[in-house]
């Protein structure tokens, strides 16, 4: 058992699993991690591979063992509970505030030893084991709650876990890019119920990520900006599609957005990644992101699914023209209603809204909280 002191006042005590894995507890009063996994050992799978595709020089990950994993459980068999007597769960003790651990059924995971993703990739390239990392962020023991029910001290202590876990995962050789997500709801895919969310750690940089780089490079050498830094600066000069704002972040329906509602969240004083925001940003960060998930929330008063997904610089480059913001992503475009994906979005990439981003920037603003 190792800890570790943290900002905010958490503290990370790190324990084994039952097979090995990691798991991280991150508290903030003064509790003791003592119990010990007490399941049947058992072996993790073996690490997968990954293949080009060699039509557009993307990676894709193999990852068959992942089709026995636990889908959409009962309340009474949710393996992200605290254990009780009688049912054990990936997490040992009986309470906790937010906790971290290594996926179960990881489509990355750490390899045995060093891997080099080629330079140079065509068709001849051949598959390479599916390094990187997956890890479960656990953000409340309760069941019942979504992130916007979070309190604030609780929102502080999972940013606190993201940004150790972002510090952490860079040091890593075989890590380029590091992607902290929750997925809420059954339209985008959940398989557990309970508040959640994960991390993807990359051993390459992922398709969007790269052409974000490429496109942020050119408008640095075009006008020497940073370009997400005059994107904000547009966004809060044109107000229209601002939906919130505090001295440390702003919230903002984008100019060109892709899905009936999306809201980017981004600190004002930019940033390359989580670990390097300041004592400020971290401390106003719950404040807007609960109001901005309530808000979500408000539009057809309904559990909205979507997808909140952290974009940060990579790794090892882009760090001086790629910025840290949330961005969070809903297919519901009206009560009983969803975008689908269709032929030109899934087939070609090609995104058609039927909504102005203005419009749904206004049916935010005019909810009530």
């Amino acid at each position: 058992m190792s800890s570790k002191k943290l900002g905010a006042g958490v503290v990370r005590t790190d324990r084994l699993l039952m097979d090995g894995r990691t798991i991280r507890y991150y508290d903030t009063q003064g509790q003791s991690r003592d119990a010990v996994d007490q399941r049947e050992a058992e072996t993790q799978p073996q690490i997968g591979e990954m293949r080009l595709d060699a039509l557009n020089n993307e990676w894709v990950v193999m990852a068959a063992h992942r089709q026995g994993r636990v889908f959409l459980p009962p309340k009474e068999l949710n393996p992200l509970a605290p254990s009780r007597p009688g049912f054990l769960t990936e997490i040992p003790e009986s309470d906790y505030e937010v906790v971290v651990f290594d996926n179960r059924s990881p489509s990355l995971r750490s390899p045995e030893k060093d891997v080099k993703i080629p330079n140079e990739i065509d068709f001849a390239t051949p598959p390479i084991p599916a390094a990187g990392k997956c890890e479960v962020v656990c953000f409340t023991s309760n069941y019942e709650a979504s992130f916007k029910d979070l309190s604030h001290h609780q929102i502080r202590t999972v940013l606190e876990a993201w940004r150790d876990r972002t510090a952490e995962l860079s040091t890593f050789s075989y890590i380029e890019h590091i992607a902290p997500f929750e997925n809420r709801g059954e339209e985008v895919g959940v398989t557990l119920s309970h508040p959640h969310g994960q991390i993807y750690a990359y051993p390459y940089l992922p398709p969007r990520t790269e052409k974000m780089l490429k496109v942020a490079e050119d408008h640095k050498t075009k006008t020497g900006r940073v370009l997400l830094d005059d994107l904000v600066t547009r966004e809060i000069k044109d107000e229209v599609r601002v939906i919130a704002r505090n001295a440390d972040w702003v919230a903002f329906v984008p100019y060109a957005a892709r899905y009936p509602f999306e809201i980017h969240v981004a600190p004002i004083r930019p940033v390359p990644d989580l670990a390097a925001l300041d004592e400020n940003a971290c401390e106003n960060f719950p404040a807007i992101a609960k109001e901005v998930l309530q808000r979500l929330d408000g539009v057809f008063d309904t559990k909205m699914a979507y997808i909140a997904a952290w974009h940060q610089a990579p790794v090892r480059t882009g760090r001086d023209v790629l910025r840290l913001h949330w961005q969070i992503t809903s297919v519901r475009r009206a009560p009983g209603k969803l975008k689908y994906l269709a032929g030109s979005e899934s087939a070609f990439g090609a995104f058609m809204m039927d909504l102005w981003p203005e419009q749904s920037a206004q049916q935010l603003r005019d909810v009530r909280i």
